[in-house]
């Protein structure tokens, strides 16, 4: 009965394990929130924080679980006691230690999700990605705990941390697909760019095959029951299956493109989910520069986010721009700026970027909605400040070669009347030309 009674007495102790779970949940939390993006909240990045935590969660429960197992393992002749099967004891040990890994992992979770909501994350929640990060976690348990059993010698604990360390440590996000193996070592998602869930399936599945692995090949070793060869092949051969998996992903979780939201009335914009806040504003003002270059080479019925990476252009009647990532004041005036800048040719304005006298700001400002500018030819800005909207229309739409190539002068600007008495003038400055060769070639025949 005594015997029993210190059986009984081991078993409790084990609770003691729960100790774990404060100490994983500050570093995995540590770990989380530092690979969150902190000025864009993408569910994406959620998925990719978790992951990231278990880099440093991971080798902690390996060294807690192996020193549980070292320190377990000289009780093990209580259990002869019992008519248990000599593998149960270690299967509960690994489904305490399992649990306690859980458990902080859950808070981890908890917390990730919470601050995503605050910031009103874009997108959605990748279940198997959580999943993944689990099973990462547990992996480690498992590893940690039998390493402990094979070796149980003091320093086991200190060595498997220090392995486990090693190898999260090598990881190196992006640069092969070694980086996907468990614990992964993911970059945060950039914008419009989302997770391939294939490659997390990937995840899942590795370390589900080689936690099964683990367990039955210990169980096979300790009842000696020979007929788990097939499960634990079947195990083996799921964990090589999502290794050649993860072989062809290119070494990165997250390249394809994310699916835009967009606004369709009374012009299509369309912006990254993360600012679907802008759509309103953006909008607003982008309806009346569409509408005043309508008819024009610079025409567009679509404005379209894009990355900072790629240029802003007008064409096909499709203008993209760039967003502040935390829309800062002024983020949409600065993105419709870019569109009349990109309305300029590139290669005739490099040379002379603007006229001296500033006409085309003149027409920028009238474009943009601003006050118009203070240029030096004052007879050109009271003329165009005269005309009515749908003239400045007309006229934009006759000159605007002379806009584009950052050509326009005070012809552009002049009414009809100016431009007749103007032709006048210069067919009779001719005919004076003329006049005087032909008096000068008789004065030399003369």
């Amino acid at each position: 009965m005594s015997d029993l009674g210190r059986v009984l007495r081991l078993d409790a102790r084990r609770t003691a394990l729960l100790v774990a779970v404060p100490v994983l949940t500050v570093v995995g939390t540590a770990a989380a929130v530092l690979s969150l993006y902190p000025s864009v909240a993408y569910w994406d990045n959620t998925v990719v924080a978790l992951v990231n935590s278990v880099r440093l969660m991971g080798p902690v429960a390996a060294g807690l679980a192996a020193w549980s197992a070292v320190r377990e393992r000289p009780l093990d002749y209580l259990r002869d006691l019992t008519a248990r099967s000599p593998a149960t004891g270690v299967l509960f040990d690994l489904l305490l230690l399992s649990a306690a890994a859980l458990v902080s992992y859950v808070t981890i979770t908890a917390v990730a999700v919470a601050v995503t909501l605050a910031q009103g994350g874009a997108g959605h929640l990748h279940p198997i990605g959580v999943a993944a990060g689990a099973g990462s976690l547990i992996l480690h348990v498992i590893a940690g705990y039998l390493a402990g059993r094979a070796v149980p010698h003091r320093a086991t604990a200190a060595l498997v941390l220090a392995v486990t360390s090693l190898w999260a440590g090598l990881r190196v996000p992006g640069m092969s697909w070694w980086s996907l193996l468990p614990p992964a070592a993911l970059d945060p998602v950039a914008p419009f760019t989302t997770l391939r869930p294939q490659v997390l399936v990937h995840q899942a599945t590795w370390t589900a095959g080689l936690i099964t692995a683990l367990i039955l090949g210990y169980v096979m070793w300790a009842t000696r029951r020979f007929l788990l060869v097939l499960p634990l092949l079947v195990a083996l051969a799921a964990t090589s299956a999502a290794t050649l998996g993860l072989h062809g992903s290119g070494g990165t979780v997250a390249p394809v493109s994310a699916e835009p939201v967009c606004r369709e009335w009374p012009l299509t914009v369309c912006v990254h989910p993360a600012h679907s806040d802008a759509l309103t504003r953006l909008t607003a003002v982008a309806t009346p520069l569409a509408a005043r270059l309508d008819d024009t080479p610079g025409a567009f019925a679509r404005v379209e986010q894009r990355p900072a990476w790629t240029p802003a252009t007008v064409a096909d009647g499709v203008a993209t721009v760039h967003l502040d990532e935390d829309l800062s004041p002024g983020y949409a005036a600065r993105a419709i700026r870019q569109i009349t800048r990109s309305l300029r040719d590139a290669g005739t304005c490099a040379a002379s970027p603007e006229s001296p006298d500033g006409y085309r700001a003149l027409v920028d400002a009238w474009l943009l909605g601003d006050d118009p500018p203070a240029i030096a030819d004052t007879r050109a800005a009271r003329t165009f400040a005269s005309w009515s909207e749908a003239r400045r229309r007309a006229w934009l739409r006759l000159n605007f070669t002379e806009y584009h190539s950052c050509a326009l002068g005070p012809a552009n600007f002049q009414t009809s009347k100016s431009r007749r008495t103007s032709k006048h003038a210069e067919r009779a400055s001719k005919r004076a030309e003329r006049v005087n060769g032909r008096s000068a070639r008789g004065s030399d025949g003369a």
